[in-house]
């Protein structure tokens, strides 16, 4: 690893509040005043450039993250600021705003877009983030110099967002973003089952048993007690387990996905809790948010971007690559302007990825 020390002006980082009406009264009780950081580069405090607005880049933080945690020191890397930074003092790209919302649920986190069962986070940023960033700093505001970029469910909330708020956004850099749900969701969810078995409303007993009787109503993909009561475990737990954290991602998963205010916790479930066999109607409400079924219905609008930018790594352990692949096919087909990338890594630890994505979207977004 090449440790790359920060070189030329770092800027500056200010803290902003927001009080959100979109978020008041939530599913899940979270804050609806949100506290996050907007890094200003060096250039928006020098004299040269007095009055001078800038293009203003958004990052969407993976599942379990936060704003704040882009800006955060950390061993034998950079944070999002510095390694931005150090890029405009390369001339890899000019100067720009960063804007780092916080978008946390009490699920771990959400899918950047309108949930019944979570809240409305697209609504949030493109209804009030976006305008509120507009008055209080001297951004450029109209859509073709705003950029919106993340990894993982971050990515997968730029390309959505791509796809469905093209009057807000003008490019995107979507990284290992969330892609054919079949190999990326699908395939966890035994584990899932069983950590939620723990937590059955009934004991598990040695002998005959009535599986009928069991699965009443799960068969629907209805939650009978056992994932109120692995979420409250949760909520009350200072340190989830891997497992647990995996098996919260679902919750959250299908929470964004098939909400469902009728239901307990206002979301349906993809699987039978008892047999492990897959409900084909709820499913199918999740394959509605795939991008690889999302990208045909919204050719237009991704079309209208300035910039799309798509990459994953050949070895990610969640097999992103595989669906980011057929993504790409899709793109192809339709004559989507777009620049596609594959690179040997994992889905850990590729924020130099933006070393490639950020200058795209500057080169886009600046004039």
């Amino acid at each position: 690893m090449t440790l790359k020390r920060p070189q030329g002006p770092s800027g500056r980082l200010v803290w902003v509040e927001h009080q959100s009406r979109v978020l008041v009264d939530n599913p899940l009780g979270d804050p609806s005043l949100r506290r996050f950081p907007v890094w200003l580069p060096a250039q928006y405090d020098q004299p040269a450039h007095q009055g001078k607005r800038f293009p203003v880049f958004y990052d969407l933080v993976g599942y379990l993250g936060s704003g704040a945690s882009h800006v955060s020191w950390r061993p034998f890397d950079e944070t999002i600021p510095e390694r931005v930074a150090r890029l405009i003092h390369e001339k890899a790209m000019g100067p720009v705003i960063l804007v780092f919302p916080d978008c946390f649920t009490a699920l771990g986190g959400n899918q950047y877009i309108n949930s019944s069962a979570i809240g409305r986070y697209a609504d949030y940023l493109t209804r009030e983030i976006v305008p509120f960033i507009d008055r209080e700093f001297r951004t450029l505001s109209a859509r073709d110099h705003r950029g919106i970029f993340g990894k993982s469910s971050g990515g997968y909330g730029a390309l959505v967002h791509g796809m469905k708020y093209p009057d807000t956004w003008g490019g995107v850099a979507c990284h290992s973003g969330d892609a054919y749900f079949d190999f990326t969701y699908r395939s966890d969810w035994p584990n899932t089952l069983n950590e939620l078995a723990r937590h059955r409303p009934r004991a598990r007993k040695a002998g005959a048993i009535s599986v009928s009787r069991e699965m009443r109503g799960v068969e629907r993909g209805l939650d009978d007690g056992r994932v109120r009561r692995f979420l409250e475990m949760i909520w009350g737990k200072d340190k989830p387990s891997g497992q647990e954290s995996h098996a919260l991602m679902n919750l959250c998963m299908a929470a964004s996905y098939d909400p469902d205010p009728r239901a307990p916790n206002g979301f349906r479930l993809p699987f039978n809790l008892e047999t492990g066999e897959l409900i084909p109607a709820r499913w199918a409400r999740w394959l509605q948010h795939d991008p690889i079924h999302m990208v045909t219905r919204h050719a237009r609008a991704l079309k209208s971007l300035k910039a799309l930018f798509i990459d994953c790594g050949w070895r990610d352990q969640y097999h992103i690559h595989y669906g980011s692949r057929i993504l790409a096919r899709h793109l192809e087909a339709l004559h989507i302007p777009h620049r596609y990338e594959e690179f040997d890594d994992t889905h850990s630890g590729i924020d130099y990825r933006l070393e490639r994505s950020l200058p795209v979207l500057f080169k886009a977004l600046k004039n």
